[in-house]
């Protein structure tokens, strides 16, 4: 391709400055090192959505079927995202995770996800409980317990903002406060006008449904948001040594309420996932859009009286997170000295951009993709995307350069 710095023509232009797009945006600069890449981002930092209000966990990829693709781009995710952590010096809590059965019931679930680790290529150690403790002092376990030693913690915004100093050393070059309003053939419109890319790559995240019908994709796919809140810890850091996690229904998209040590070494619990009324909906009526609104409504209507699994029953847990003291409790089936008094401050809400297929009523609970020569459009970049998002991109730029031929 050309070499071509105008902003207004690129090469390719990358909607959406997150951690997927930011990464797809550094692996085409890569893949096509004449081509100019720009990215624009409708808000005026980065950071104000998925990217910087994650949990900050960089998973290790044993939750997932073998054949599913995030249980590769997990595993790989893991590894890149460490390495990335420790080149830029930026701040890595390598304290692992420990996964533990509340009850007789979650045993089978447990040696599933022992299988699915060995399948995956992930390194997972089958405890006893007692070996558990000295691991975490404070951890409840029914007999037997998982540790994942390769689990750690990030600051979603500081890694976010090492990348974008890395892209534009690269070469790649952002735009941001400008919002896509439509596609024009060969065109695309933003509120600061027209310009005329070479190819659209769309990570727009809890937006990229939306943008995507307009070049002709994501016909019987819709997002459904689901918000995520944590209460944060006020004991000192330290108090936990590893993440807690619970053995999670392997139905559902969701892991269950758990302990976090942050990168800072402070405990936070949560998060809820609670079904979001508008696409924006962090607090009150901020980003209140009456339209989607009403969309995400029936949506969720749709959801509650024909998924093809309990969407009510989940729904009605997760409604009930809202209750701090209730948050608490369930955290404290999870270690022992766990006091309300202690879990007093909410911390900023996250909204998770959820897949939905139309036609089914499912959520889909891997990445989705679809594109054509002029353009390309990730739907469904589902926990754990910032994980993930090394190889991830690396995969979209392997089906990109297939399209182009």
């Amino acid at each position: 391709m050309k070499q071509n710095f105008n902003t207004k023509a690129p090469d390719f232009l990358v909607i959406g400055a997150g951690i997927i797009g930011v990464s797809i945006a550094r692996q085409l600069r890569s893949r096509f090192p004449g081509a100019s890449v720009v990215v624009v981002e409708k808000e005026k930092a980065l950071g104000r959505h998925s990217s910087g209000r994650n949990s900050g966990v960089i998973h290790a990829g044993f939750y997932y079927t073998a054949d599913s693709l995030k249980a590769r781009f997990t595993r790989e995710g893991n590894r890149a995202l460490t390495q990335f952590c420790q080149e830029q010096r930026l701040p890595l809590n390598q304290c692992g995770k420990l996964v533990v059965a509340r009850s007789a019931t979650d045993l089978t679930q447990l040696d599933e996800l022992l299988r699915r680790a060995q399948h995956n290529g992930v390194p997972m150690e089958s405890l006893s409980a007692e070996d558990a403790r000295k691991i975490e002092p404070r951890v409840l376990t029914f007999e037997r317990a998982l540790f994942s030693p390769t689990t750690s913690t990030a600051d979603p915004l500081r890694v976010l903002g090492a990348m974008r100093t890395e892209a534009e050393r690269e070469g790649v070059r952002f735009v941001l406060g400008h919002t896509f309003k439509c596609a024009h053939s060969p065109s695309i419109e933003t509120d600061a006008g027209l310009l005329t890319p070479g190819y659209v790559v769309n990570a727009a995240g809890l937006h990229a449904d939306s943008i995507a019908r307009q070049f002709g994709f994501s016909q019987h796919y819709r997002i459904v948001p689901f918000k995520g809140l944590y209460l944060y810890g006020s004991e000192s850091a330290g108090t936990f040594r590893t993440n807690i996690y619970p053995v999670p229904d392997l139905r559902n998209p969701f892991l269950g309420v758990h302990f976090t040590v942050t990168v800072d070494g402070h405990a936070k619990i949560g998060p809820t996932a609670i079904p979001a009324f508008w696409r924006e909906q962090y607090e009150g009526f901020e980003n209140f859009d009456l339209a989607d609104c009403a969309q995400t409504l029936a949506r969720e209507l749709g959801l509650l009286l024909f998924a093809g699994f309990d969407f009510r029953r989940l729904a009605v847990e997760e409604l009930c997170k809202y209750n701090r003291a209730h948050l608490v409790h369930l955290a404290g089936e999870l270690a022992t000295g766990v006091h309300a008094a202690d879990y007093t401050r909410w911390g900023r809400p996250g909204i998770r951009a959820q897949l939905m297929d139309t036609r089914t009523r499912k959520l889909e609970m891997d990445f989705v993709l679809e594109g054509d020569a002029r353009s390309f459009h990730v739907l469904n970049a589902v926990s754990p995307g910032w994980t993930c998002s090394i190889p991830f991109a690396a995969h979209v730029c392997d089906q990109i350069a297939a399209l182009l031929g």
